[in-house]
This record gives C-alpha cells, sequence and structure tokens, in this order.
C-alpha cells in the first residue's frame, strides 16, 4: 500500500515544498496537487519536481474542461520528462460552479469528453500522428480554415503511457474509471460501504479493462492522527465535509450529497444542504455524522487505525491519500514514518 498526500500550501508554497524533502525521507510515495480556482497545478508541480528526488506527483486533479486534450497530453509528456518519469496525470470533471462560472465553458458530457480524453493522451504519448473522430473532439478540427493537420508530438515522452488517475463518484463515472484508467480516486471513501454503492460499478469497467494497464490503483483519502487524545481531529473535517456535501452544487445537481445519501445519510444530507445553502455554515457542520467522520478517517489510537488500514486493505484501497494533523512539521513526518511502517 503506498502512501501519498494532497499538497497543503495555505502557510506558503515554497516553504510546505522545502518540508517535501523531510516526507521524501520519511517514506512518502507520492504527493498530489489540487487545481480548483486558485494558482494552477502545473507550475507547482514543475517546482516539485525540480525539488525531490524519489518522490511521485501527480495533479489531483486537473479539470478537464480547461485544457484541450492534446495540451493535457503535452503538459503530462512535460511534467513526466521534467521529473524523471515520475508524474501521474489525475483527471476529473470538477463541477459545473467551476467550469461554468470560472472558465466559462459549458459543463456538458463529462463522461464522453473523459474517455476521448483519455484516448487523445495515449495517441500522443505513442507519438502518433493525431487523427482522432469522436462524438467531442475531432482532429484535425472539421472546418475552421481548413488548414489543420495531424501532428505527432515533436518529443520523444519519457513513457508512452503515464499514469492516468480518474476522480469519480458517480457510478458511471466509476466504471469508466475501473475501464480506462491506471488509477481511481472517490472522495469520503468508506471501506464498509464502498462495496455496496460503488461494487457494481468496478466490477462492470473491470470486465472491460485491458490487461495491458494492469491492477486498478484505488486511492483513499484520509485524514491522519495516531494517538489517544487524538479524536478532536474529526472535528476538524467537519467544515469540509459540509462544504462538499452542502455546498458543491445546486439541489438536485450536488454528487457529494448523492454520495452521503448512498452512504445511508439521506435525512442528514439534505438539512446539510439546505442550511449550508441558507448560509448557516456551522450549523450545517454540526449536523455532518461523527460516524461518517471517523470511518473516512485514521484518528484514534494505534490499534484502531491498524483496524481502519485492514478494513481499507479488504476493501481494496492501494493508496492511502492521508492529510496529517499534528502541531509541528516534525510530528507530522513522524506520523508519515508511523504510517508508513503500519502499512508494510
Amino acid at each position: 500500500m503506498r502512501i501519498g498526500m494532497a499538497l497543503n500550501y495555505s502557510g506558503g508554497f515554497k516553504e510546505t515544498v522545502a518540508e517535501l524533502a523531510d516526507y521524501e525521507r520519511a517514506g512518502l510515495d507520492i504527493v498530489f496537487v489540487a487545481e480548483a480556482y486558485s494558482f494552477d497545478a502545473v507550475s507547482q508541480l514543475g517546482y516539485i519536481a525540480a525539488r525531490t528526488e524519489r518522490l511521485r506527483i501527480a495533479s489531483g486533479i486537473l479539470p478537464i474542461y480547461s485544457r484541450t486534450p492534446a495540451l493535457l497530453a503535452m503538459t503530462a509528456a512535460g511534467l513526466d520528462y521534467v521529473s524523471d518519469g515520475r508524474f501521474t496525470l489525475g483527471l476529473g470533471a470538477s463541477g459545473p460552479q467551476v467550469i461554468e462560472g470560472f472558465h466559462g465553458v459549458p459543463y456538458d458530457a463529462p463522461l464522453g469528453r473523459t474517455r476521448e480524453i483519455i484516448e487523445i493522451c495515449r495517441k500522443v504519448w505513442r507519438r502518433e500522428r493525431l487523427e482522432y473522430e469522436g462524438r467531442h473532439y475531432t482532429l484535425p478540427l472539421e472546418g475552421g480554415t481548413g488548414l489543420g493537420k495531424p501532428l505527432k508530438l515533436i518529443n520523444h515522452p519519457v513513457r508512452e503511457r503515464i499514469p492516468i488517475v480518474v476522480a469519480a463518484i458517480g457510478p458511471k463515472n466509476v466504471e469508466l474509471a475501473a475501464e480506462l484508467a491506471e488509477g481511481w480516486e472517490p472522495i469520503f471513501y468508506m471501506p464498509e460501504k464502498a462495496g455496496e454503492v460503488w461494487g457494481a460499478s468496478l466490477a462492470a469497467g473491470r470486465e472491460r479493462r485491458d490487461p495491458a494497464l494492469g491492477e486498478l490503483d484505488v486511492i483513499a483519502q484520509a485524514v491522519l492522527a495516531i494517538g489517544d487524545d487524538v479524536e478532536d481531529v474529526l472535528d476538524l473535517g467537519r467544515s469540509m465535509a459540509a462544504l462538499y456535501i452542502g455546498g458543491m452544487g445546486a439541489k438536485g445537481r450536488n454528487f457529494y450529497n448523492d454520495l452521503a445519501r448512498r452512504y445511508g445519510y439521506e435525512k442528514e444530507a439534505e438539512q446539510i444542504q439546505n442550511l449550508y445553502l441558507e448560509g448557516k455554515k456551522k450549523e450545517a457542520e454540526a449536523l455532518v455524522p461523527r460516524e461518517l467522520l471517523e470511518r473516512v478517517s485514521l484518528a484514534g489510537p494505534e490499534g484502531h487505525v491498524r483496524e481502519r488500514i485492514a478494513a481499507l486493505r479488504e476493501a481494496g484501497v492501494t493508496t492511502l491519500n492521508v492529510a496529517p494533523f499534528a502541531h509541528t512539521h516534525e510530528e507530522r513526518v513522524a506520523l508519515i514514518e508511523k504510517i508508513k511502517d503500519l502499512v508494510s
């Protein structure tokens, strides 16, 4: 089981990256850099590549709508080059608030676009002349000036198959990830419910999976705190859970709210959303079920954390993407050392 960590640079990006060397020495395997509507992830990933040696780097995630498929392929090939083959391309649909609100492009056909983007990226990395006829992308462009030519990537990529991770929680999106991607990253992964919620989708996708892709890397996110007095750390996850369940989308168009309902928290999901959309964020946070926070976290005494790791492993998780919580940098590094030892 690999250990990953999402980069938290609220205290300063360069300062946080300088600390990555310590995490790298502690056994961290991969670091994920998000891209919502803050700084772009690509410039930061390039900076990290230059400041680390062994650590794998991943976009977590690049939205599929904000770049052309060929640019996504070029970007991945460039990051793989500057990192000497350490890059993973994390892709996801994001949501209409960001895509239409910030980028000003239609949020449509996430499934079809994801499939076609993956196919186009792999053609680019194989240095094939780029000719593609899909429902959403046609290369070269039909119409226009009529001067478009089927080109191939000038440079020779380090790898002709850069790993792709798809962030997905909806049934059809998860099925697509299991079919086409090297990895799948859900959110709020609850091992006790994973089979019930996603098992059929994963099985359907795996039936069509190319054996050359290898086993699907299942990446679960979890808050990490080990000790006898760390239960209060769970409450730190309330604000994020309430934001996603209550505020990441409109009524009837919130994928995270749908997931909470599929986990069995229908009443709570509805109440959290109503309160959050009314601007009552603290009241919404208070309604996030304690059980949900406990089951998607690695927080508690070492024996409890061992049990949670066993449950995650049994559910098929192969990468733990943890957020270590402690008062000091040294204590957070020690947590990475500890979790690396526990999963060995």
